[in-house]
């Protein structure tokens, strides 16, 4: 490679890194996609397993941006328990963010009492139950 080759790919390489969603540079790993196409992906680290049930942070990140009415929606990461025996989930947190990074929150949303429902096949809850719980 030539001296101008490496001085470009020296250039290139922390850029392209840069411009990766969190979810590409952190500890998040990607576990399929919805029905839309949407990523899916979880935080490994949040993983914590207990008599069927299995807690975890995962996130989403919108193919296509979601018109709300207080702005657009590009990414979302809920912490939720899931039940694998029912297959069903709670989600005890949302946040939902403008872009895809992660960065910019334009809602939060805290269930103070989460209740079980179901896990829709397709959707992000029933992309992690299925990811999540085939590692029981």
């Amino acid at each position: 490679m030539s001296a101008a080759g490496r001085e470009l790919s020296c250039a290139v390489l922390p850029l392209s890194a840069a411009a990766l969603p969190l979810t590409a540079q952190g500890g998040w790993k990607n576990i399929g996609r919805t029905s839309s196409g949407n990523a899916v992906f979880v935080d490994p680290r949040t993983v914590k397993r207990a008599a069927g049930l299995v807690s975890a942070t995962v996130r989403i990140v919108f193919t296509t941006p979601v018109k709300v009415p207080n702005g657009v929606w590009g990414s979302s990461k809920t912490t939720a328990t899931f039940d694998c025996g029912k297959r069903s989930l709670a989600a005890k947190e949302n946040i939902f963010y403008a872009d895809a990074r992660g960065t910019k929150v334009v809602q939060r949303v805290v269930n103070k009492q989460p209740g079980f429902g179901p896990a829709l096949g397709g959707s992000l809850g029933g992309v992690a139950l299925d990811y999540l719980c085939s590692r029981s």
